[in-house]
């Protein structure tokens, strides 16, 4: 689990912020909610600069800051922003390892990142309640420590 106001990479949805139709994937499918409603990237601290206009460290999502990029749609907000969340190898190895290998993939450490829950519940506090969202929405793997539950086949 996390400690923090937002989802911090423990208990989240994550996904690619470069496609922009996944926002609407997300809210129709996944969160259930209205359209409308925003998402927030995760980058590694150190690239944070290339993509926000943000000089300072932000690793519980409190911080907004402008997007530089034109190739993250799935997490700028109407008005040009973002709440972005910055993280660490010391803060989160996994969580870092993770948007360092997507960059090696997409040529950015940059990803979508919501919280594990859907419309009207909590965030998810344990596996169950992990699983549980994960059957009841369209969300297509579900990660729990070195699991990997899939409804679409893996290549």
């Amino acid at each position: 689990m996390e400690f923090g106001p937002r989802a911090l990479g423990n208990r989240s949805i994550l996904a690619d912020p470069t496609r922009n139709e996944i926002k609407d994937i997300i809210n129709k499918m996944v969160k259930f909610r209205e359209s409308f409603r925003p998402f927030a990237p995760t980058v590694t601290e150190e690239d944070a600069p290339k993509y926000f206009d943000l000089n300072a460290q932000s690793p519980y999502m409190l911080l907004t800051a402008q997007v530089k990029s034109k190739n993250i749609p799935a997490v700028t907000h109407v008005d040009g922003s973002a709440r972005v969340q910055t993280v660490s190898e010391e803060s989160n190895p996994l969580f870092y390892k993770l948007l360092k290998r997507f960059e090696q993939i997409k040529g950015m450490p940059v990803l979508l990142n919501t919280s594990l829950n859907l419309r009207g519940e909590p965030i998810a506090m344990t596996p169950e309640d992990a699983y549980r969202c994960f059957e009841r929405s369209g969300m297509d793997c579900l990660i729990i420590g070195n699991f990997i539950i899939s409804k679409v086949k893996i290549k």
